[in-house]
């Protein structure tokens, strides 16, 4: 099955543009994407481990979508903090905060998202050779974003440990990683970051800055053969396509257009997204009161 899915979904500027202008009583926007997504991308769990509970109240709010698999990020304890070894209960507490979706066989991937700065030396090896260990028995996926990396020895030490590698579009500059289609291990995953190359690397610059990028039709078709590729491997199970471009909802944007790319027909829609993106969703949607299918 291949999932298409954001990155997150509480995001403040998303008001009007994903979810309605006027949110009716006990609306629920995790539910809501579930109506229209088979995955998301929780965020959260890079700056803390969540609390058991917490997750398992996500797979509560997505239980009409039978086909809805979460991933997780890492702890950047175990990916950006890298100047003591963490400890046994900094592990445990990740385990207590994926343990809930992973046991209700609602957990796709765990990604291991490393910065470009981690660059493919035995020192960095050894950190990431120590930190799938300590997780293996989620099904993990590996981002790298410097090019040092795109070596088939690396993609030989992913497959012989059954982990994933992230295929990423990023803005490219001194050696970020380029577009791939690769697989390992048993989860296909991509993510899409945007290509704000003026914002991308700029100290002073937001989140939001960072992220702020629509992907135009003609930038989607290559990875739309990429991800086809990704799907026709037979040892992969699940392919993730995860759209990071969260910046007023162009993320919910683009994994619409990716679907509907890929499928050959037309997704169902949130109508304030439609509204706001107009002349780029229009060749891929179908009116809200349209036939409700999920995005696959």
């Amino acid at each position: 099955m291949i999932r298409f899915g954001t990155a997150g979904w509480s995001y403040d500027d998303w008001q009007g543009v994903v979810y309605p202008r006027s949110r009716p009583r006990g609306f629920d926007p995790l539910a809501y994407l579930a109506r229209y997504f088979n995955t998301v991308e929780v965020n959260s769990t890079f700056y803390r481990p969540p609390r058991p509970e917490v997750p398992a109240r996500w797979v509560k709010r997505v239980a009409d979508n039978d086909d809805f698999k979460f991933t997780a990020k890492l702890w950047q304890r175990f990916t950006h903090q890298r100047d003591e070894a963490w400890t046994r209960d900094e592990a445990e507490a990740v385990r207590a905060g994926l343990d809930p979706l992973a046991e209700r066989d609602r957990l796709g991937a765990v990604l291991v998202q490393f910065p470009w700065s981690f660059k493919a030396r035995d020192d960095s090896f050894e950190w990431l050779d120590d930190v799938t260990s300590e997780f293996s028995g989620y099904p993990l996926v590996v981002e790298v974003r410097h090019s040092s990396w795109n070596t088939p020895e690396f993609h030989r030490w992913l497959n012989e440990r059954g982990i994933g590698f992230v295929n990423i579009d990023q803005p490219q500059f001194n050696r970020s990683i380029g577009p791939t289609a690769e697989t390992s291990g048993r989860v296909g995953y991509v993510r899409l970051h945007g290509r704000n190359y003026e914002d991308w690397f700029r100290e002073d610059a937001g989140r939001e800055a960072r992220y702020d990028y629509l992907y135009s039709s003609d930038e989607l078709e290559l990875w739309v053969e990429r991800i086809k590729e990704l799907g026709k491997d037979g040892s992969v199970e699940d392919v993730y396509v995860v759209t990071n471009n969260h910046y007023r909802g162009q993320a919910a944007a683009n994994a619409i257009m990716l679907s509907a790319m890929l499928r050959g027909g037309a997704q169902p829609a949130p109508a304030p997204l439609v509204e706001a993106y107009s002349e780029a969703l229009r060749p891929f949607v179908v009116p809200e009161e349209g036939p409700q299918r999920r995005l696959l």
